[in-house]
């Protein structure tokens, strides 16, 4: 039976550089995390198939730096599914493409139904691809061989699923809208910190005041210290359930604390002392923090009838006219514009909104030039009947 070799000594990793030097065509790569069990999301598993060299599969942790491979790769087109998931995680060893092409994006672009590879590489090539190891912990050493196949055919396709995707971009006339998404996506800015980030807390909107909401902060925080330190996911350490009850119930000693049936979790007695201490600087704490979350986000579209109704009617009578045009295009609305930018616009409108300062809107929020210009006018001219539909006297008015 043929078996899969994880490439984790410089010497090895060396004469793979040379062997993918020599091959031919674009590169299909592909990286393995252990979202779910780990802190980090650095790469665990790296692999990589291109042409007349063959597939290779690396241990980024043994390696460390691949800048060599990513000089010997640099000039050449790199094929991934879902680019803006592994981007990160291969920036970080030191794998920095210069042009991309994903087939996952190519795949919605395509109008195709379902977008999972197993799905796409089914569809348009007829392979059966298992994915019964996409949610494994790859920090797991050694890696079993059933997980190194699956590893390996992911990438090992990646060049035929390219190709025939090519095709039906030329054939749907959709190259260059495909081209300007791959390269936003590289060129897309990693999102800066959050400035509050323990507000992500699922099920924090049930903690109630100020003092109650420092305690589920502190709390946070020190579960947060704890999984790096440890570098394993922090909702294995103690669920989000477990620290909102917690802040939530407020309970008046440790003991309690500890009888607490909501608090649960692998670290969850083990490091008792440690929650209690956050508990106290919680309730202690003078820097308390706001009920409502700081930021620009914006009420959700469920609540703008009552918050901003022009907004809502704009919103609605734009977001009816995308959808025909998605519909038309064979396009996913949220591909052909990104939803928060038409939230955006709709909610706070430029003046005069015609078609040109609609689209230097979208332009500013990030929308690439062909999603511009196959909405900037449908956007505009709905806001308009809606204007006008306001403006004329109903019958009981006159």
């Amino acid at each position: 039976m043929l078996t899969h070799q994880v490439i984790d000594t410089r010497a090895d990793y060396l004469a793979a550089v040379d062997a993918l030097s020599a091959g031919t065509g674009p590169v299909g790569i592909d990286a393995e995390r252990a979202s779910g069990f780990t802190y980090s999301q650095r790469a665990y598993l790296i692999q990589i198939f291109r042409r007349d060299a063959g597939t290779f599969l690396f241990d980024p942790p043994a390696i460390g730096d691949f800048s060599e491979l990513n000089a010997a790769l640099a000039d050449e087109e790199w094929i991934l599914h879902a680019a803006s998931q592994d981007l990160a995680c291969l920036r970080e060893v030191g794998l920095d493409p210069t042009r991309i092409f994903d087939t996952e994006l190519a795949a919605r672009l395509l109008g195709l139904p379902r977008v999972g590879l197993g799905t796409v590489v089914e569809e348009l090539l007829g392979i059966h691809l298992a994915k019964e190891h996409s949610a494994a912990n790859w920090s797991t050493r050694p890696l079993p061989e059933s997980w190194l196949v699956y590893a390996a055919l992911d990438v090992e396709l990646l060049p035929d699923l390219r190709d025939s995707m090519v095709e039906l971009l030329v054939e749907s006339g959709k190259t260059d809208i495909a081209e300007q998404e791959f390269a936003a996506v590289l060129a897309k800015e990693a999102k800066p910190a959050r400035a509050e980030p323990w507000r992500r807390l699922s099920g924090l909107h049930a903690v109630r005041g100020q003092r109650n909401l420092a305690v589920a902060r502190e709390l946070w925080v020190a579960r947060d210290a704890l999984a790096q330190e440890l570098d394993v996911s922090p909702g294995r350490l103690v669920p989000d359930a477990s620290l909102v009850a917690a802040a939530r119930l407020m309970p008046a000693t440790r003991n309690a604390l500890a009888e607490l049936r909501e608090f649960n979790g692998r670290a969850s007695r083990t490091e008792l002392d440690r929650w209690w201490k956050a508990i106290l600087r919680g309730q202690a704490s003078a820097d308390l923090p706001s009920v409502k979350a700081n930021g620009d986000a914006l009420p959700p579209p469920r609540a703008w009838a009552d918050r901003n109704p022009d907004a809502d009617l704009r919103y609605k009578a734009a977001r009816a006219a995308l959808t025909a045009a998605s519909e038309e295009r064979a396009v996913p609305l949220e591909n052909l514009l990104t939803p928060d930018h038409l939230r955006r616009v709709a909610w706070q409108p430029p003046e005069p909104a015609g078609a040109d300062a609609v689209g230097d809107a979208l332009a500013v929020l990030g929308a690439r030039t062909w999603q511009i210009e196959a909405t900037a006018q449908l956007i505009a001219d709905a806001f308009v009947e809606v204007h006008q539909s306001a403006s004329v006297p109903s019958d009981a008015d006159s």
